[in-house]
């Protein structure tokens, strides 16, 4: 059985370094959050995208247990419609439908 042989000497193809990104923090495990406040829709506006859907944790980074408990804050606050279910409001508001609360 012939072998055959490469015209190319190994290694000369894929000799840059691999890419290999950060790893993101949990910013609820880094803050030391007992939990999180369905009441504050400010922060919870970054967690969902531009469509209104909620971010995943491979995006975000938060880690398993508190990507549970943030799904269960967006999925609150827009029940009490402090966060928008649809990108309509969003596209219409310019956010996530957060209006100015402090006047």
């Amino acid at each position: 059985m012939a072998v055959r042989k490469s015209s190319k000497p190994k290694g000369t193809k894929w000799s840059r370094a691999r890419y290999i990104p950060k790893r993101k923090i949990c910013s609820f495990c880094s803050d030391k959050a007992e939990e999180i406040d369905y009441k504050d829709p400010i922060k919870l506006r970054s967690y969902i995208s531009d469509r209104g859907k909620i971010e995943s944790r491979r995006r975000t980074g938060t880690c398993a247990k508190h990507q549970r408990s943030l799904a269960a804050a967006i999925k609150r606050a827009r029940h009490l419609a402090l966060l928008p279910y649809a990108p309509i409001h969003i596209r219409k508001t310019g956010s996530a439908g957060i209006h100015n609360m402090h006047d």
